[in-house]
């Protein structure tokens, strides 16, 4: 048996629509811990919704708020389930926080289950246009951005229920 602490917080990672919202939800409940949705964590900070802060800010200002939101979550002394936005990992500052202060989950799922799971929603200021093309796009954008978690699961064919037990799984053997 290890004599290692576990990691002070689980951090899930991955593109949009790959049930890193949920799956926190569902991880925190099995944890007997809480969840944070840093985009959630955004709005409350910033008091705009993230499209609006999109289309008056910048991605940019965005990402910098972001970040700042992520530091934050992140430095909780309560252990806590974070689910992060897609984009998060794009900045190397982020990825090293995410892993020296957590286990690093990346959620993946083959693109047409992400453009069925997302194409109705509104709220998603970078798929605005033909959203089957930016999804492909980004994906191809950030092709490897994911590749430094701890654990990848693909959930295309798992339920939430199935991936939070997964991850729980590997959790209880780090």
């Amino acid at each position: 048996m290890s004599e290692s602490k576990p990691p002070r917080h689980v951090v899930l990672v991955g593109f949009m629509g790959t049930g890193k919202s949920a799956v926190s939800r569902r991880l925190a409940e099995l944890m007997a811990c809480g969840a944070c949705d840093v985009d959630a964590e955004i709005v409350k900070r910033e008091g705009e919704e993230i499209a609006a802060i999109f289309a008056g800010r910048g991605e940019g200002e965005f990402r910098a708020a972001e970040t700042e939101a992520l530091r934050a979550v992140l430095g909780r002394d309560d252990t806590l389930v974070v689910a992060t936005g897609g984009g998060a990992v794009l900045s190397p500052a982020n990825r090293e926080l995410m892993l020296q202060r957590g286990f690093v989950v990346a959620l993946t799922a083959d693109p047409e289950h992400v453009i069925a799971r997302v194409s109705q929603d509104p709220d998603r200021p970078l798929l605005r246009g033909d959203v089957r093309q930016r999804v492909y796009q980004l994906l191809e954008d950030r092709r490897g951005a994911y590749e430094f978690a701890h654990l990848t699961i693909d959930t295309t064919a798992l339920s939430v229920d199935e991936v939070a037990e997964r991850i729980a799984q590997a959790i209880s053997l780090v």
